[in-house]
């Protein structure tokens, strides 16, 4: 691997913002607009790090960027991670985080590259929408941690069920903490008892 580039890929942050609707849960969404990539598909408020920053401090900042409304750190809430690449090959990771507390109302904040924003309850999602994103909420809905979205060469970039390219990674078993330096040193039996230890 001497002289070999690493391998990198962006790091994308995307607000899974949940509120309760008349028929049950609703997502916001946005409609891309203007001269960026995906114009007229629906998505989640979404953007990339800054350099320095975390993915919350991230989201926080976009969220307040896309939508107006602010968003405690506290109140962020990991829901899935996605590994994409899209139909031309790029790759990239997104982290999907479901927020249910905000202050101020939701609005469009950048009408150069959004035209439209608006409430969707989860069985009744808008199209078109970005297949990366609709793969987001799928493997969110599905109660997955993690999952791969490698679409292929031809794919398009909105969402359809007959090329949905969506795998759900499994969850490692919960509960079951495994042996660490602390779990060690609990289990020893101490070689060191001085006087008077019984």
């Amino acid at each position: 691997m001497s002289g070999a580039a690493r391998h990198t890929e962006p790091v994308d942050v995307h607000l899974i913002a949940v509120r309760e609707g008349r028929n049950g849960p609703e997502v916001l969404l946005s409609r891309r607009a203007g001269a960026v990539y995906a114009a007229g598909l629906w998505h989640a408020p979404s953007g990339h790090l800054d350099p320095g920053e975390n993915v919350v401090v991230a989201l926080v900042r976009e969220t307040r960027e896309e939508t107006g409304v602010l968003v405690d750190p506290d109140d962020v809430r990991a829901a899935v991670t996605v590994h994409h690449r899209s139909p031309g090959g790029g790759t990239r990771v997104g982290f999907f985080f479901e927020v249910r507390r905000w202050k101020g109302t939701p609005q469009i904040m950048e009408p150069e590259v959004c035209d439209a924003m608006g409430w969707f309850p989860f069985d009744a999602l808008p199209e078109p929408m970005v297949a990366y994103c609709r793969a987001g909420l799928d493997a969110y809905r599905a109660g997955a941690r993690m999952a791969v979205h490698f679409q292929e060469p031809g794919d398009p970039i909105a969402y359809d069920p007959t090329a949905d390219r969506l795998h759900l990674v499994h969850a490692a078993a919960s509960g079951v903490p495994l042996p660490g330096p602390e779990a060690e040193g609990r289990g020893r039996v101490r070689s060191d008892r001085g006087p008077g230890a019984g």
